[in-house]
């Protein structure tokens, strides 16, 4: 099988680091492209990358040339950029989508500025496929609950907007779901939104196999709960078929991942589906199978790649190279199993 791509995300190397106190350091942009392009099982090497448009890794706000550099960067390590994820989030360039008329602006703001960073790479010709990744940039799911339908209303209102700047640049958005996201926080407030929006062309959804398979427990939402904690084989399934029957039509972003079950943060990014090492002795998931429910006629919905995502793991665990290979070697299998030519 030829396709879909393999990559990496470069985002594990940011996410949960930093200066505060328990954090560690963020690794480099250049460090964890040369752990991917270290990784090779039986000849397979990781196909390309997904990229995080923050710092350290990016300045949002660089030049043309600096950018062309970024990509040149990228591209001698073998790699074409897939999926970019724009910096949406409070802190970064954007604010939440749920919040006030200036949040939302600042929100907008983020989009634009990953659409313009998009058309580079593409022009650079580096960057071949893969969407614009957001959420709603909203933790706050309690304060969602206080009004639910109204904030719901908001964060799709946000979300057009989003996708029409998109579609002005010729791209597509994924949102994706995540139990901490603020009316992204279970299965069905998530198709909520989605069919809210009702932009198929511009905005879809981005499945990552560790926080849905957090959707199927209702973690966040216990009223939209599939199955119970101790569940059988016989329960499971049908639940997941169900989950995925919901979503899958408007997937077009895929992250291959493994959970134990377990959520997990570090600094803001809180209480979310924990990563966990492909091969992890706790990992509730068969990738293989879970990722054949996701990639159902995905060539159809115009996906031409797959990402790893290991958001959180230690550094150590980041720069072993045994870790790369054994994510290669899980990524490969979803690809003999659910590929195409």
């Amino acid at each position: 099988m030829s396709a879909p791509k393999l990559h990496n995300a470069m985002w594990p190397g940011l996410v949960g680091k930093g200066d505060d106190e328990g954090q560690e350091p963020p690794i480099s942009l250049e460090q964890m492209l040369n752990l991917s392009a270290a990784a090779e099982v039986n000849g397979q090497k990781f196909d390309g990358i997904d990229y995080f448009l923050f710092l350290p890794h990016t300045n949002p706000e660089a030049t043309d040339d600096e950018l062309n550099g970024i990509a040149d960067l990228i591209a001698s390590k073998g790699f074409d950029i897939g999926s970019l994820v724009a910096p949406i989030w409070p802190g970064t360039v954007g604010d939440s989508a749920m919040g006030t008329s200036e949040q939302r602006g600042k929100f907008l703001e983020a989009v634009k500025m990953a659409c313009r960073i998009a058309k580079i790479f593409n022009e650079h010709g580096t960057r071949k496929y893969g969407v614009i990744r957001i959420d709603s940039a909203e933790f706050g799911v309690e304060k969602w609950r206080k009004n639910a339908a109204s904030n719901t209303t908001t964060i799709i209102q946000t979300f057009k907007e989003a996708a029409k700047i998109a579609a002005d640049h010729g791209e597509r958005l994924a949102a994706e779901g995540e139990i901490c996201w603020a009316g992204m926080h279970s299965w069905k407030d998530m198709l909520d939104i989605l069919e809210g929006v009702g932009m198929p062309e511009s905005l879809g959804f981005q499945a990552d196999l560790a926080h849905t398979y957090l959707y199927t427990l209702g973690y966040n939402a216990p009223e939209h709960a599939l199955v119970q904690e101790g569940y059988t084989d016989e329960e499971f399934w049908p639940a997941y078929e169900k989950m995925t029957d919901a979503l899958r039509p408007w997937t077009i972003d895929f992250h291959v991942a493994q959970n134990d079950g377990q959520v997990h943060g570090a600094g803001s990014h809180d209480k979310t589906g924990k990563h966990c090492p492909a091969d992890d002795p706790n990992g509730k998931l068969d990738i293989t199978k879970c990722s054949g429910y996701w990639l159902k006629d995905a060539a159809d919905r115009g996906i031409k790649h797959i990402c790893w995502d290991g958001c959180m793991f230690p550094n150590a665990t980041l720069e072993n190279p045994e870790t790369w290979n054994t994510i290669l070697q899980a990524m490969i299998d979803v690809r003999n199993a659910h590929g195409w030519e």
